[in-house]
């Protein structure tokens, strides 16, 4: 009896070849990271100097805290306004002018970078001629423009989420006399905390990454990390890149790791109180 080999699926395929078309290059930055040469393209022997040398870089390194501390606040700031505007969107009846707040909420989605900059750059460069504020443009206004377009990814976010959410559970719990914001931070809230979680994770990574934008509106005393990096590539790309590309991409992967963990855990402990409330 023949045995007749199984080809592949051509899903599968497909899959493998999108995995690696997406990691093989991340894998081969994080092997030449701890390549001793100067040239990031021709292998001479393990060594982990590019690391060393990257924090002695204070350049990089004072690039990376005001990277992280923009993207902290502006990932912050964009869930609560997110968050308003998508119970805007999603909780009020019809009234006149929702479409267009609708649709002025989620334009910064489709809103090409090098207008949204240039927008915003014509923008602080009135305000400071009428009011004097900003006098100098740096991080503050980084952070707003940073705020204003991740608000919308975190509004697409939680809107979706609380289409889903079964309004009958909030009803009954201002039925038995809950005040309407006692409801919606002891009941709404924690409902909709992983969205909030997801919305914050999605604009904390889109601050950290903007190049455009940034560029745009920053001034000679803030220099965001991917200012920095562009500008060191352009003159030839440095072995402490890719030591700094590798540090990146395991903070960010824990950091996914971390998030995803305990919202599975929260969800579990939510599933059992939910079969407990049900037995009882």
């Amino acid at each position: 009896m023949s045995l007749v080999r199984r080809r592949p699926h051509f899903s599968t395929v497909m899959l493998i070849i999108g995995l690696l078309f997406l990691y093989l290059p991340m894998a081969v930055l994080v092997v030449y990271s701890f390549n001793s040469s100067r040239l990031v393209t021709v292998w001479a022997g393990f060594s982990t100097q590019w690391y060393a040398a990257l924090f002695r870089d204070q350049q990089i390194l004072s690039a990376v805290w005001t990277s992280l501390e923009i993207a902290f606040f502006a990932a912050s700031m964009a869930v609560c306004l997110g968050t308003v505007a998508a119970f805007v969107m999603t909780r009020f009846g019809r009234f006149r002018g929702k479409t267009a707040l609708s649709s002025m909420v989620t334009a910064p989605l489709v809103m090409p970078e090098v207008i949204t900059g240039l927008s915003l750059l014509l923008l602080f460069v009135q305000m400071a001629q009428l009011t004097g504020w900003p006098a100098d443009r740096g991080a503050v206004t980084i952070w707003i423009a940073h705020t204003t377009f991740c608000s919308a990814y975190v509004a697409v976010v939680v809107a979706a989420r609380l289409r889903e959410l079964d309004s009958s559970i909030e009803e009954a719990a201002m039925d038995l006399g809950s005040p309407p914001l006692k409801t919606f931070f002891f009941v709404t809230l924690p409902i909709i905390s992983p969205a909030l979680v997801a919305g914050w994770l999605l604009a904390f990574t889109l601050s950290l990454d903007d190049l455009v934008i940034a560029s745009f509106v920053s001034g000679p005393g803030a220099n965001t990390l991917p200012m920095v990096v562009f500008s060191s590539v352009r003159m030839g790309v440095s072995p402490k890149i890719n030591a700094l590309a590798t540090l990146i991409i395991l903070t960010v992967s824990l950091a996914t790791f971390l998030a995803w963990y305990f919202m599975r855990r929260n969800e579990a402990k939510r599933q059992v109180i939910l079969q407990q409330e049900d037995a009882g």
